[in-house]
């Protein structure tokens, strides 16, 4: 090789990190602008959606399996799902109650199961879970209902209530989905709905455990979902979060408001909701709807600005003890 051969390749390999840099520029400033264009058509898509109302699903032969049935949302939820021709399973550690459910969807020509499961306890959670899918079949639509609501100061709270809360208002959403969404994954379909809470998208005095358990749903649910859409399955396994404001189920027992527009919202309603959002896909949604929208406002503001909006608002519970 000549000198100037040699001179002319360190030349190349010289200009050969410029042409680089150039290259990776010009890459970046394309992903810049491809994610904008993204950014902003999804973001004015989810605000045209919010006006339409998408085509519900039908749920007719689907195997809907709900915790917490014996009464409340559970109930009422089990009983619109059936009224819409679905095959329901009913778990609750209430066994009398349970049947009673199980009984008024017969009585209005439906189909169901009664199955007593202790929903803090994982082993009750796998047995039972086990039986479901020998003597009914493949569980399509999974709503992880159950949940407690012990209303006093943190300092009155014991050892046991607030473990009992965490096991069966965060922790049994988890052994639900271990045991149910391998078999979605499988089939390639499934969806699962989480009722979190208004209480967990704001806190409110003597519901500080709570609104943790709730807070933590909203959690699970969210980085769920990122997981199933890393793995590319979003498309096949659908999730719902429900954030419904105090309902008239018994469990808040002392609610206080300032405004009579602010009143317990009835368990029918939010079964309605939790159905029907279930069958147009939406991920998540509060009741009354346009809660969720306005935490996410607030939330843009400082902490004081917010203090000023709750207290004026005026709404929680009295301790229930």
């Amino acid at each position: 090789m000549t000198n100037h051969e040699v001179d002319q390749d360190n030349t190349q390999q010289q200009n050969h990190p410029n042409r680089n840099f150039c290259y990776g520029t010009i890459l970046l400033i394309l992903d810049i602008i491809i994610i904008n264009l993204k950014f902003w058509f999804y973001t004015f898509e989810h605000i045209y959606l919010s006006f339409y109302q998408k085509e519900e699903k039908d749920v007719r032969g689907e195997i809907v399996l709900i915790t917490g049935t014996a009464h409340g949302i559970g109930r009422d939820t089990a009983l619109e799902y059936a009224s819409k021709g679905a095959t329901i399973v009913c778990w609750d550690i209430n066994e009398r109650g349970n049947n009673e459910t199980v009984k008024e969807i017969k009585a209005m020509g439906g189909k169901a199961f009664s199955y007593v499961c202790n929903v803090s306890k994982r082993e009750d959670i796998v047995q039972v879970a086990e039986k479901v899918k020998k003597e009914v079949g493949f569980v399509s639509i999974l709503v992880n209902n159950a949940g407690i609501m012990p209303c006093h100061p943190l300092l009155d709270h014991n050892e046991n209530e607030i473990r009992l809360m965490y096991d069966i208002n965060v922790l049994a959403h988890f052994w639900m989905i271990q045991e149910f969404l391998p078999e979605m994954i499988k089939q390639k379909r499934g969806h699962i709905i989480a009722l979190s809470s208004c209480a967990g998208l704001i806190g409110l005095k003597n519901l500080v455990p709570y609104c943790g358990t709730k807070f933590a749903v909203r959690g699970v649910m969210n980085s769920f979902y990122e997981e199933l859409r890393r793995m590319d399955l979003h498309k096949q396994i659908k999730l719902t979060t429900i954030y419904p404001y105090m309902v008239d189920t018994g469990l808040c027992k002392k609610p206080h408001f300032r405004f009579k527009s602010m009143k317990l919202v009835k368990p029918q309603e939010v079964a309605k909701t939790i159905v029907s959002a279930q069958r147009r896909g939406i991920m998540e949604l509060s009741i009354p709807q346009h809660y969720l929208y306005l935490e996410k406002f607030i939330n843009i503001f400082p902490r004081k600005a917010c203090e000023v909006v709750s207290d004026f608002l005026d709404t929680g519970v009295e301790s229930d003890l």
